[in-house]
């Protein structure tokens, strides 16, 4: 059965300010992507994935979305650790957890090239990949991936503690993180998925957070 540990008083605020700032990662990374699409010229999310608001001039924001963002799922990594002392997963869930985060990380810091007449200017059609568009991808790859196997992991824990419904709902995220991407629809598909998985992260955050009483 999974056991939380008996951090000292001093760490609990800690701990909770890591899970409050993991539970805010999905919100806050859809608040500013939804803010961009709504006031920048020329993108389409039916053409132009999330990531390419990274491009351009105002490229920085979204750039810093994927930063924070990143790092506030790290956050979830480090309480998940402290936290969870017993159970299937517990060194390699947080590991994990910080894979997800860090292919964030990295995703912003190298972005993906202008492309499909976004920003205003760019070429009308795909561009052939730059080296940091290659790293963008790899780093997103990695995050989803990273997700994917955390959620496994914690199906079988769920599954050992006989909670039928943990392991459903991980399961269902392990899933989507794995499907294939649409060869005509993957700028709206990456959007749902990035959807999905943040949508976890909070879930899980909020219930840890519950834990550490």
């Amino acid at each position: 059965m999974t056991t939380v540990t008996a951090t000292r008083p001093l760490t609990r605020p800690r701990v909770r300010a890591l899970l409050t700032a993991a539970a805010m990662a999905g919100p806050f990374f859809y608040a500013v992507a939804i803010a961009q699409m709504l006031t920048r010229e020329g993108f389409d999310l039916r053409v132009h994935p999330i990531s390419q608001l990274a491009t351009g001039s105002l490229g920085w924001i979204q750039m810093i979305s994927f930063v924070v963002t990143g790092a506030a799922v790290i956050a979830l990594a480090v309480a998940r650790r402290r936290l969870i002392t017993e159970g299937t997963g517990r060194r390699a869930v947080p590991v994990l957890l910080g894979l997800y985060g860090g292919g964030f990380v990295v995703a912003g810091l190298f972005p993906m090239d202008p492309q499909n007449g976004f920003p205003i200017g760019a070429p009308g059609g795909p561009v052939a990949l730059s080296w940091h568009a290659v790293v963008h991808s790899v780093g997103a790859a990695v995050a989803f991936t990273a997700l994917a196997v955390a959620c496994v992991v914690l199906v079988v824990d769920a599954i050992r503690r006989r909670s039928t419904r943990a392991a459903m709902g991980h399961g269902l995220v392990a899933v989507v993180m794995l499907l294939p991407m649409s060869p005509t629809e993957s700028s709206v598909q990456i959007a749902l998925t990035g959807a999905v998985a943040f949508t976890w992260t909070t879930m899980y955050a909020v219930r840890l957070r519950r834990l550490d009483r």
